[in-house]
């Protein structure tokens, strides 16, 4: 099994910043994927940035200039930056994880997603 810790969320004025956090821990043999996704109330879940085990990057338009996300491999753990927050913002933020777990020596693939954290940024 794999867990993943998030952290960092809050309330923010428009204009700030706040920086997510997301631990993976468990059987892990390698992770390819580390990612964020965010839901805002009514609307459907959507990526806002991913990074690959090599370290490239892939962001939505809305996050481009103002989000950067960073992996500390040796840590599993994946983060996000994010600036100039603004009220559009607001969701709950998801760390979502792929890779490779193996308890006993038997390798598959996983696919895990966090509980979520509440980012809201008031005007």
């Amino acid at each position: 099994q794999v867990q993943l810790m998030e952290s960092g969320g809050g309330l923010v004025q428009a204009g700030g910043s706040l920086r997510l956090s997301c631990a993976a821990s468990g059987s892990i043999v390698s992770i390819n994927t580390m990612a964020w996704y965010r839901q805002a109330p009514g609307k459907q879940r959507e990526l806002v940035a991913k990074i690959l085990s090599g370290g490239s990057t892939n962001y939505a338009d809305s996050a481009k200039g103002r989000f950067t996300i960073s992996r500390d491999n040796a840590k599993n753990t994946v983060y996000l930056q994010m600036n100039s927050l603004k009220p559009g913002d607001t969701a709950v933020y998801y760390c979502n994880v792929v890779g490779f777990l193996g308890p006993g020596g038997t390798v598959s693939e996983f696919i895990t997603w966090g509980r979520g954290t509440q980012v809201t940024v008031s005007s």
